[in-house]
């Protein structure tokens, strides 16, 4: 009995790790184009617009993929979910090996997204199929601590190879390594039979006419601005434009944030269980962060103590974590997959909005030479994460009431 019980937990284990190599896999291959942007250009003789088509299309496939995939998870398990969109991923990158015009590329870049968004749902279903639910934002964390060192720090090795071997066969040796991801994934990820109950129409209008959910995931969105609006796009223009950082120290302070939510994941995670509040620890990440960026914002900070305070906030960011958990709660277990992610699609909209709308800000102060433009685009963050965090207060109070008066 005690054999049976160390073999099954050794496959849990043995599943969740392959799962999460391949959310670290995909995080590779969505930084790639940043290590090989010469290359590419210069053999597909593209400009910087096309090469931006390129790189973006990713996120476009990326999200459109969301509600098939978990849908899909939901009915009929990630064993071949997972397998076939990792052999999507590889199928996107052969067009940089043997294609001669742009648009060949740009299509595969958009199968990349396609197949990289099982990487996260996948994760999602296998540790609810493998751990106890008690035990899920735990993994989780462990999960999103592997795949941001996968982007943080996969990009050396990567580099590297490029360097010594060219940047072709570093892509084929890519696909070979996803190749034996792909087997790997179809031999040891168990077969389920589908537990969901119900059409997939149904479903959708389950978690979609969920307020909780709605709720949560709106006021997770309105949060999201310090890692999708600053780290990812405006952040070092505004230290350089602003605080007059040169451009090598304005994109080391400003990826302190990356950092700081890979040890984020899991000290958020720790905190939420010790306490039993996830919405609480969700409200303090979000109070932090509003003060961080208000300090930003009112105050000209030395680099020691913008750095510090980019990593609190990277910490806190984790918080998405725990609001798609939060989320995934407050359906049956059978859409739990789905609701996911419904919740993580919502979240990246979010992230896309944040872009357009500080853009347009800082075009309307005056544009992207200006450091006034700059600090009116960056106040959208501050305010935007007031909203939030107040949403999720407002929740947290309706959970206290719903627990006293069902004592």
């Amino acid at each position: 009995m005690k054999s049976s019980l160390s073999s099954s937990r050794r496959v849990a284990w043995a599943v969740w790790i392959i799962a999460s190599v391949f959310y670290a896999y995909q995080y590779i291959l969505r930084v790639m184009p940043n290590i090989m942007l010469d290359d590419i250009m210069q053999q597909f003789g593209i400009g910087a617009a096309t090469f931006g088509q390129f790189s973006g299309v990713y996120y476009l496939g990326y999200s459109l993929m969301h509600l098939p995939v978990g849908i899909m998870l939901d009915r009929y398990g990630p064993r071949k979910m997972m397998t076939g969109c990792i052999l999507l991923t590889i199928l996107g990158l052969m067009p940089l090996v043997f294609a001669d015009h742009w648009i060949y590329p740009i299509a595969g870049r958009f199968l990349i997204g396609l197949g990289s968004s099982a990487a996260i749902l996948g994760i999602f279903k296998i540790i609810r199929m493998t751990f106890s639910e008690a035990r899920f934002p735990r993994m989780l964390s462990l999960s999103v601590t592997i795949g941001l060192i996968g982007a943080i720090y996969g990009g050396a090795p990567v580099s590297y190879m490029r360097d010594l071997f060219g940047y072709q066969t570093v892509v084929q040796m890519l696909a070979v390594t996803g190749i034996a991801l792909a087997m790997v994934t179809y031999w040891m990820v168990p077969q389920v039979q589908s537990s969901s109950q119900g059409t997939v129409l149904s479903n959708i209008k389950e978690v979609l006419s969920n307020k909780k959910v709605l709720r949560s995931c709106i006021c997770a969105g309105l949060m999201v601005g310090p890692l999708e609006g600053f780290a990812d796009v405006w952040g070092n223009s505004f230290l350089k434009q602003v605080y007059g950082l040169e451009s090598t120290l304005a994109a080391s302070i400003s990826s302190m944030i990356y950092i700081g939510m890979c040890f984020g994941a899991p000290i958020l995670n720790l905190i939420a269980e010790k306490s039993r509040s996830y919405l609480g620890t969700i409200v303090g990440s979000g109070m932090v962060m509003t003060i961080a960026f208000s300090c930003l914002l009112g105050w000209h900070l030395p680099s020691t103590l913008l750095s510090l305070s980019f990593v609190a906030v990277g910490i806190c960011c984790a918080y998405q974590i725990l609001s798609i958990y939060k989320a995934s709660t407050y359906v049956r277990e059978e859409v739990a997959g789905f609701t996911t992610a419904v919740a993580n699609m919502i979240i990246m909209t979010f992230g896309y909005a944040f872009h357009t709308i500080m853009g347009g800000v800082i075009d309307l102060m005056g544009g992207p030479s200006s450091p006034q433009a700059f600090f009116y685009g960056i106040a959208v963050i501050p305010i935007a994460l007031c909203l939030g965090t107040a949403g999720f207060v407002s929740l947290w109070n309706r959970e206290k009431m719903e627990v006293v008066n069902e004592v």
